[in-house]
């Protein structure tokens, strides 16, 4: 070989060799990156679609599947017989040729205050409760106007107007309910909730209808005035329900009930000695009438003792048709009081009502109620207690 040719060979071996297997090979890498995090983006976004399915299908049931649904369910019953013993009593307080709605009331409200304010004084010590009181006592003083004006006009609707008339009025607390809790509240119902109350409303259709067919109506003495009565005290009792959920989901049970029994004593107090002064001398006093006094005021205690419980863990909605089955419970004491007669639409109507509470709660979260949109996403508004959403979210169940 000549030495050009080695030259020549030499630079040959020298010289730069194409880049097209690099190029390539990068244009391979960077293709497959960017359809790797097309493919991660798609993923996420059908990850992101199916989110809501899977949410709304792992709340289907949810709450049914916990111990506080049964225990709601259970409390509104004894909720619902602890009124319907309470209107019993009136009844033969009644019979017993006594109209004294103020009167019997008064002591109620003077146990609650004795029993619930001596454990805030307890728990707070004279400075704080006073503090407390000086701070709080124009919303607790509305909170206890309204009930104690609630249940004055109530008794009076039942005085004039008929009987089916004023238990017709019991639809249009719900439907107060619904609309404070939409427009104040911010509460927000879905469709099965809606679906649960239609039931439970329709429940309490059948429980009229049994009552008219039964002929259990009484004439009404002024039609206008005792509806005009029973409209008022439906749409207090509304705000009434709502203001206490909603002070009981901030402040401790034991201080709004002490708070309402306080109040309510002077408020009912001054009512009694304005109304029922004439009635009161004239009524007819014995053992037994005390013993109806001592009933009536022993079951409205629990009433009012268990009623913020049920407000905390579930709502005022679900507190007012969980008392739909009152008639129904009315009619089992009145079988053996008053010797009432079954008709066959009340055992249809009962397990209505009972359906319309289930199915209220289908779409609910392992939380159900107790969660109130008012007090933050954590509850952080809200106080620590029995019931409360801040209890459920640290041990897992709102009661027990």
């Amino acid at each position: 070989m000549s030495a050009d040719n080695e030259k020549s060979t030499a630079v040959a071996d020298v010289q730069p060799q194409p880049q097209y297997s690099t190029e390539k090979t990068e244009q391979v890498h960077t293709v497959t990156e960017s359809s790797e995090q097309t493919g991660q983006s798609q993923d996420q976004e059908a990850q992101q679609e199916q989110q809501p399915t899977q949410s709304r299908a792992a709340r289907l049931f949810a709450y049914m599947k916990t111990r506080d649904f049964w225990l709601v369910l259970i409390l509104g019953q004894i909720i619902a017989l602890a009124d319907i013993s309470s209107s019993t009593f009136s009844s033969l307080l009644s019979n017993a040729g006594n109209s004294i709605p103020a009167f019997q009331t008064l002591w109620n409200y003077i146990l609650l205050n004795l029993v619930y304010t001596s454990i805030t004084i307890y728990k707070y010590g004279f400075k704080k409760w006073f503090r407390m009181l000086y701070r709080d006592c124009w919303r607790y003083f509305i909170l206890s106007f309204l009930d104690v004006e609630g249940n004055y006009f109530m008794v009076l609707a039942y005085r004039y107007t008929s009987l089916l008339s004023a238990e017709l009025f019991s639809f249009w607390t719900i439907i107060c309910v619904a609309i404070i809790s939409f427009v104040f509240l911010r509460v927000r119902y879905h469709i099965t909730q809606y679906l649960g109350i239609f039931l439970a409303c329709g429940g309490l259709g059948m429980l009229i209808a049994s009552d008219y067919l039964r002929g259990a109506n009484y004439p009404a003495q002024d039609q206008v005035k005792g509806d005009l009565f029973a409209l008022l005290a439906c749409t207090i009792y509304a705000f009434s329900n709502l203001f206490e959920e909603f002070m009981v989901s901030k402040r401790p049970m034991y201080e709004v009930i002490g708070q309402m029994g306080f109040w309510g004593m002077f408020i009912n107090g001054v009512q009694c000695a304005i109304f029922d002064r004439s009635s009161f001398h004239g009524a007819t006093w014995d053992n037994k009438v005390g013993g109806y006094i001592a009933g009536y005021t022993i079951v409205l205690f629990i009433f009012y003792t268990l009623a913020p419980i049920m407000l905390r863990v579930s709502s005022a909605m679900f507190f007012n048709i969980s008392l739909l089955t009152m008639n129904f419970w009315g009619l089992i004491i009145g079988i053996q009081v008053f010797h009432y007669s079954v008709q066959f639409l009340y055992p249809i109507a009962f397990v209505l009502i009972v359906i319309g509470l289930f199915v209220y709660f289908i779409m609910e979260g392992e939380m159900g109620e107790a969660k109130k949109p008012w007090l933050g996403k954590d509850q952080e508004g809200g106080v620590d207690g029995i019931g409360t959403g801040r209890r459920a979210q640290q041990t897992g169940h709102a009661i027990v």
